[in-house]
């Protein structure tokens, strides 16, 4: 069992089943998905001269009479149907799924007993988390859920200002009002001041109330689904991750329990700790109670311990002006992400009534017929001694994605069973590869091109030089099998 405590939980294993899905599926989607005017609008709603206000004024009305309380009332998910999804994720290589529990909006996808402004209560009258895991259950699919709540406090500061021009300048926003200010958080401590600059205001509150409650709902949380894991979209609460300093248990006392009581309870249920907790401090006293998060980014090279890369089809929430990436730039993320020890977790974006888009669709399609081929190369398999070799990289800078450009010597490396799986990057590649990481010791046995067969071969010490077959270009990275 886990003490609340740094020292305890730094003990902490990553279980096996995380190590071997490599791949999920993400429903990011809540209430905020109502205006498809995408991800933050509960904040930028409130705040005069933004895009997102702008549509609200003119699509729904002020937000001082039409407040983000209505938008939630008109979220239905009246098609939602998760077993329809939940199979097409499957055979799009997704094994294992995570559902959102509750965004910095406040709203929550489950019945509690802590917050009215809930799905079963209000909107979709449905239990979307509830329903999420029962289909997961179906597939054997490790289950868990994320709380952005931990922000929520300071995030929402937004709902209790007014105009500052115009026919409205002056009348506060409905985030004032008294008969809400459960839902909307009595926050004003938080609130800028003309000419401040919001976007300096803290990311975590120190609001100690506010602690408990985050708490309270976390272990309400875990009571009710059992999570396999649990993700902050914050650093480990409460502490900001500016003070790298002082890592004492007591600032960080909420959250070192919310976590010991994740895995007690699941040792209590499985008799052994099976369950992931994530969050996103890089500094590794922090993270070693759990797994390492990156949002819309990687690490440089091969972790020691799992972590995991996450990312989006488009924005975080569904907007009928995004653009999506491809199943490519997809895949790209993922093979990078496992060569280097990690696993890769996709949103796949859904509208306000449960379904998803045509390019959605054929974004799965395209990677169910990537991973019918190559699922091999990506399940149970464990880092190889490098992660690749070649010239190009992906690029770690803050939330930037861009598409690597792939040349010819670009090749990403995992290992299981004896054999080491090379990703050839350049996916219109030509008729020989070569590949240089291999030592003298290593002997080859044979090589497979994954969904051609066979291939000859040339072994010179360590560099292999390899006959590739001719394929119809699908622009999508194939597979080697080199069996030692």
């Amino acid at each position: 069992m886990f003490e609340p405590t740094f020292e305890s939980l730094r003990t902490y294993k990553c279980p096996e089943w995380f190590r071997d899905v490599k791949f999920g599926i993400w429903s990011h989607w809540g209430p905020q998905s109502v205006p498809m005017c995408g991800d933050w609008y509960a904040r930028n709603m409130y705040i005069q001269g933004t895009d997102q206000y702008e549509y609200h004024l003119r699509t729904y009305g002020h937000p001082s009479k039409f407040g983000f309380k209505d938008i939630c009332a008109l979220w239905k998910a009246e098609k939602f149907d998760p077993d329809v999804l939940m199979e097409k994720y499957y055979k799009a290589g997704a094994r294992y799924f995570v559902a959102q529990a509750s965004h910095h909006d406040h709203f929550f996808n489950f019945k509690s007993k802590y917050n009215r402004m809930n799905s079963v209560e209000v909107g979709p009258h449905k239990d979307i988390c509830g329903l999420w895991k029962a289909a997961a259950k179906k597939y054997n699919m490790p289950f868990g859920m994320t709380e952005h709540l931990g922000a929520s406090f300071s995030w929402w500061r937004s709902n209790k200002g007014c105009d500052t021009y115009g026919p409205y300048a002056g009348v506060p926003y409905d985030g004032n009002d008294p008969a809400y200010r459960d839902f909307y958080h009595d926050n004003y401590e938080h609130v800028t001041k003309p000419g401040e600059d919001d976007s300096k205001c803290i990311w975590l509150t120190k609001n100690e109330k506010f602690h408990e409650y985050w708490l309270n709902v976390m272990k309400e949380i875990i009571d009710n689904y059992q999570p396999d894991l649990l993700y902050s979209d914050s650093w480990l609460p409460f502490e900001e991750e500016n003070n790298l300093e002082d890592k004492n248990d007591n600032l960080y006392r909420y959250g070192l329990e919310a976590v010991s009581y994740l895995y007690n309870t699941a040792e209590k249920l499985y008799g052994e700790n099976n369950a992931v907790y994530t969050q996103k401090h890089r500094d590794e006293r922090i993270y070693r109670v759990g797994v390492l998060d990156m949002e819309r980014s990687q690490l440089p090279d091969i972790s020691p311990v799992p972590w995991q890369s996450e990312t989006c089809i488009g924005g975080w929430f569904y907007d009928k002006k995004a653009h999506y990436k491809t199943p490519r730039h997809i895949i790209d993320i993922l093979i990078d992400s496992i060569a280097k020890n990690g696993t890769l977790l996709l949103n796949i974006l859904q509208r306000p009534d449960g379904t998803i888009d045509e390019q959605a669709e054929w974004i799965l399609d395209e990677l169910a017929k990537w991973f019918s081929v190559n699922n091999e190369a990506v399940y149970s398999t464990r880092p190889y001694r490098v992660s690749g070799e070649g010239h190009s990289h992906v690029i770690i800078e803050g939330f930037r994605e861009d598409q690597v450009d792939w040349q010819e010597d670009d090749f990403r490396f995992v290992q299981k069973d004896g054999c080491i799986y090379a990703f050839i990057m350049k996916g219109n590649h030509s008729k020989t590869a070569v590949i240089k990481s291999l030592t003298p010791e290593e002997k080859v046995q044979s090589i497979e091109y994954l969904g051609a067969g066979p291939v000859n071969y040339v072994q010179h010490a360590g560099v292999l030089v390899i006959d590739l077959p001719e394929r119809k270009d699908t622009g999508m990275p194939g597979v080697l099998k080199i069996k030692l």
